[in-house]
């Protein structure tokens, strides 16, 4: 029996697989605990896209790397802005709250902007056969993550636009693992909205 070869490993696309599933894995725990409006939630989404980041670096998929590496800054700053953000100094976590029309704003200039660039750089830059969709569920999704790094309610409504999307286009691209794995995601994300709602009317009644 021959020796362990931990680059033969690496090169075995075995472990790719294995990869996919403990990623999928970890983050389903962390939309599980955003619905419950848990800020241990940006954890386990932080390990998911780490185990995403490797995995796509082997299948050579670099530009949806780019779109990991923006999930991993913003779930960096939304693990920080839930725990302090404006409360900073009383040391308490940042409440849920609906979105200001100045946010709706950025939120859709985020989708209009993300949405033109990636389409022409897919169209120009890569061999996308889907440029359009791709950029929809990109554009969505970039949005999505910037309202929930801000405790947002509108947040899971760019999520699930983008979800809705990804569903037959990643079913259409030959991933049914990833394509069932996001209608999940998708009912999360309605879960997690009724959630939130139920969440912010007990606070106010608190409040009242």
């Amino acid at each position: 029996m021959g020796e362990f070869d931990f680059f033969i490993f690496l090169k075995n696309t075995d472990h790719i697989l294995l990869l996919q599933w403990v990623g999928v894995f970890f983050g389903a725990l962390q939309v599980w605990y955003a619905k419950e409006n848990k800020p241990i939630n940006y954890l386990f989404g932080i390990v998911s896209i780490l185990i995403n980041i490797y995995v796509l670096y082997f299948s050579k998929l670099y530009a949806e790397i780019f779109l990991s590496l923006y999930y991993l800054t913003m779930s960096i700053y939304g693990w920080w802005y839930w725990m302090h953000g404006r409360h900073r100094k009383k040391q308490t976590e940042t409440p849920i709250s609906y979105s200001t029309r100045k946010e709706w704003m950025i939120a859709v200039s985020i989708v209009a902007g993300s949405f033109f660039a990636f389409y022409f750089g897919l169209i120009y830059l890569t061999d996308s056969t889907v440029p359009l969709w791709d950029s929809l569920v990109t554009a969505f999704a970039w949005a999505g993550m910037w309202l929930l790094a801000k405790r947002k309610m509108e947040n899971w409504l760019f999520l699930n636009m983008s979800n809705i999307i990804a569903i037959p286009l990643l079913y259409y691209k030959n991933l049914p693992v990833f394509s069932g794995f996001t209608i999940f995601l998708f009912g999360m994300g309605v879960w997690g909205y009724i959630n939130w709602f139920r969440l912010i009317r007990s606070n106010k009644n608190d409040t009242d």
